[in-house]
């Protein structure tokens, strides 16, 4: 479906509430001053479309030379996706990417059979006080391309396709929605969008995706009347024509999803496969701290400190 705002499918008031299938509210950890909000995965949803692990970072305030100090850690199985509404992240990789990404761009990092990355605030970041706000999502990827060489993607936030609309602002990050096309290399189907509403303004989803859902990031939105605020996750069922609309103060929303994959995923810590054979091995490995000579080495501009493998026990799998 091309959007046309004048042919928007539906209404707030003709989408019944049972369009819901899955509320989510995000679990909230705190650490240090630093809040983190994770939607995915959940107790009764694991995954929209291919979408597995999606973390609200901050809103948060830093002092001068303050910031966030993600040490190296490990993926396999999965994409990262990082987009900032506020602040910046100096972004590092064992496949030798050294991109600092601020508001509005898009780093996409695919793991396949193992990378290694770090992400600090940047020095110019830590200049003065500043901010970080952004999401943070995981994609499960397919199982052909589970062992794939690990490869990295920045783009600009110019290449980035917008369509705008009565009181509707909307920018394509990863995936096909509304006849535009986003440049990054996918490996199923999906769409995900940054969406700015004016107060009150309707905005219909995507009807050509089998899963979908929105993050209201800011703000709030109504659903078959019912006022939803920020901080939740809706999932709808498929098929439905949806449209919402922004509360009295507008709204900013992450939508998401695509179509499912044809096996379950495992999880656990920063990894995810379609067997639990692969994730031991990845555990095995990281264990090893064979750098450079197995599965994962460490960024060579960041090899001082990473993360270690956490205690089995502490670890939950969502």
């Amino acid at each position: 479906m091309s959007w046309n705002p004048a042919l928007t499918p539906g209404c707030p008031d003709e989408v019944g509430v049972d369009s819901i299938e899955t509320l989510i509210i995000p679990r909230s950890r705190d650490l240090g001053g630093f809040e983190v909000r994770r939607a995915l995965p959940a107790p009764k949803r694991q995954m929209v479309g291919p979408f597995i692990f999606f973390d609200q970072a901050g809103p948060a305030e830093f002092l001068t030379g303050a910031g966030i100090d993600v040490r190296p850690h490990p993926h396999i199985g999965l994409g990262t996706v990082t987009y900032l509404y506020r602040g910046d992240f100096h972004h590092r990789d064992s496949i030798g990417s050294d991109q600092v990404i601020v508001p509005g761009e898009l780093n996409w990092m695919i793991a396949g059979r193992g990378v290694t990355h770090s992400e600090r605030t940047s020095a110019a970041g830590r200049m003065g006080p500043h901010s970080l706000f952004g999401i943070q999502t995981w994609m499960a990827l397919p199982e052909d391309a589970e062992d794939m060489a690990p490869t990295f993607e920045h783009h600009g936030a110019h290449s980035l396709p917008v369509i705008e609309s009565e009181g509707v602002s909307l920018k394509l990050i990863l995936g096909n929605a509304y006849g535009e096309q986003a440049p990054a290399t996918l490996f199923s189907e999906t769409f995900y969008a940054d969406v700015v509403l004016q107060a009150r303004a309707r905005f219909p989803m995507p009807d050509n995706h089998e899963d979908r859902g929105i993050y209201v990031s800011e703000g709030s939105v109504l659903v078959a009347g019912q006022e939803f605020e920020a901080g939740r996750m809706m999932v709808f069922r498929p098929g439905d024509a949806i449209t919402v609309a922004a509360g009295d103060r507008g709204a900013r929303l992450m939508i998401l999803g695509g179509a499912t994959l044809n096996g379950p995923r495992y999880v656990w810590w920063n990894f995810v496969a379609s067997s639990h054979e692969r994730i031991s091995i990845a555990k095995a490995a990281w264990k090893a701290q064979q750098w450079g000579q197995g599965m994962f080495d460490l960024p060579a501009d960041d090899r001082n400190e990473f993360i270690p493998l956490p205690d089995p026990i502490r670890v939950q799998a969502g």
